[in-house]
């Protein structure tokens, strides 16, 4: 499909899709939404694609999450609106969407509300130095229904979650990463090569491997470790009958790279 508000292109085995309303700080209508969806439903499918980096067009904004005028305007105009389990899909990923491949988020600038949900929903975070995080809904009578009630106090304590999320308060890349929400904070010059330096990381092991083990990493959230090991039985023999698994000890002992195959 053409993308009006996206970007979206593949270079060799990476997925690079930009959100592209830069006029709006990135801000996401449902059109928008829909491109974004479309884009991550082709990364999932696409076997050549193994690593998907997100961010945003500019300077100031990764995304300012829902376009309230955007929906507004809509409403004045009498335009049908979508139905909710439609808008809490925040671009394509946020829920409803299962994808066993790393999705890395390059936050360029202030993201919050739906935009840090899409954070929130990535695997790995490289932040600029200048950006900002918030779940503000409460301050305009929302809540963060596109999972960030419940990916927030998964990933950092509870009393730090439930902090900004009572409050809507924002904080700095550098708090944000002492929380725990953030791989690595660098200048915003470098912030696209050091997402695609964990991309590459990622490409140089085996495919099946990351993907069972993203997996099995999501799957056992909610189960005790034993019942979580148990859960692994059939990835294991997965693993073991695919190829990159005779590859990797091979191409160790001959003393060169990988020729991974992903199956």
């Amino acid at each position: 499909m053409g993308y009006r508000y996206i970007h979206y292109e593949k270079k060799g085995h990476i997925a690079y899709v930009m959100i592209d309303r830069p006029e709006v700080m990135n801000a996401l209508h449902y059109e928008a939404n829909a491109e974004l969806s479309a884009a991550f439903d082709d990364f999932k499918h696409d076997e050549e694609a193994r690593v998907a980096i997100i961010t945003g067009a500019g300077k100031r904004a990764f995304s300012a999450g829902n376009d309230l005028k955007a929906t507004a305007e809509a409403a004045a105009r009498g335009e049908k609106q979508p139905e909710f389990g439609e808008l809490v899909r925040f671009g394509g990923i946020t829920s409803n969407f299962v994808c066993a491949k790393p999705i890395i988020a390059a936050v360029n600038g202030i993201t919050v509300g739906g935009g840090f949900e899409i954070v929130l929903a990535c695997d790995l975070v490289i932040a600029a130095e200048h950006a900002r995080f918030a779940l503000p809904e409460p301050r305009v009578g929302l809540i963060a229904g596109a999972s960030g009630i419940h990916r927030l106090p998964q990933q950092i304590p509870f009393k730090q979650a439930m902090g900004l999320l009572l409050t809507g308060r924002q904080i700095t890349a550098e708090e944000a990463y002492r929380m725990g929400l953030i791989n690595e904070v660098v200048p915003a010059t470098e912030l696209m090569a050091t997402a695609e330096r964990w991309a590459n990381d990622i490409l140089a092991c085996s495919p099946l491997a990351v993907q069972l083990t993203k997996e099995a990493v999501l799957a056992g959230l909610t189960l005790s470790v034993e019942e979580a090991m148990q859960a692994d039985q059939s990835r294991l023999q997965r693993l073991l009958a695919s190829e990159d698994f005779i590859e990797g000890p091979k191409a160790f002992a001959e003393k060169r790279k990988p020729q991974w195959k992903g199956r």
